[in-house]
């Protein structure tokens, strides 16, 4: 059963001479427990395609859906609530909170409004999980770069998304932590995970890989060819 639904993506960027069009029509479809890999070069488009599936921004034209529900044209809280209760982001900068604890970032999305129950239980069990008990209490900066991922990927996780959107996930990491995130990603059970990277050892671990070129996803399995 497809997760992630994408039918006729189009988004620009910039303004006046300068705009252009980075999406042209785009299909994407992901299955539950299915890891997908796009690929592109550098301003190919592939963060913004993320951002779009992830309610981030809107698209000019198209229509998103996750986990059965309409994404495009919802009304602002209710993308709030897909976002939430559907999607676990992982960025190549970790964005974890200078100020906040490596326990105290994988927690932070269990205590918005509307979060479901249980959050607590699910980042305690995570951090074991991932082998972060011994530097739980630790800040970001004390945190080497693999570390700091594995709690992002955590972050991720603790609200229970059937999607994970992961935007060059191991950019900023060595090939051994590089590694340890990948295997993470791939071992996913009943998510639908989408990765984008210009990194063909990164886009390995995908059960199908498609290329972003020219505004257009390209290669086996396709969503325009799936249907």
């Amino acid at each position: 059963m497809a997760v992630i639904e994408a039918r006729g993506l189009v988004k620009a960027v910039g303004t006046g001479r300068a705009a252009r069009r980075v999406l042209s029509g785009v299909n994407l479809s992901v299955d539950a427990g299915e890891v997908v890999a796009v690929l592109g070069r550098s301003g190919s488009g592939k963060s913004t395609l993320l951002h779009l599936l992830g309610g981030l921004d809107p698209p000019d034209e198209g229509e998103i859906t996750i986990a059965g529900e309409r994404l495009t044209g919802a009304r602002a809280r209710a993308q709030d609530r897909i976002r939430l209760g559907h999607i676990g982001f992982v960025f190549q900068q970790f964005q974890l909170i200078d100020e906040l604890s490596g326990r105290e970032n994988v927690l932070v999305p269990t205590r918005l409004p509307g979060a479901p129950a249980g959050g607590v239980r699910r980042a305690e069990a995570l951090i074991d999980e991932l082998g972060l008990r011994a530097v739980a209490a630790h800040r970001p900066h004390e945190l080497s770069g693999g570390e700091q991922q594995r709690f992002a990927i955590a972050r991720a996780l603790v609200n229970d998304p059937e999607v994970i959107l992961a935007d060059e996930p191991t950019g900023s990491l060595d090939a051994a932590n590089g590694a340890t995130v990948l295997e993470l990603l791939a071992h996913m059970t009943g998510r639908a995970v989408l990765l984008v990277t210009h990194e063909p050892e990164a886009a390995a671990i995908a059960d199908r890989v498609l290329t972003l070129e020219d505004g257009e996803l390209v290669g086996a399995g396709a969503g325009a060819q799936r249907r």
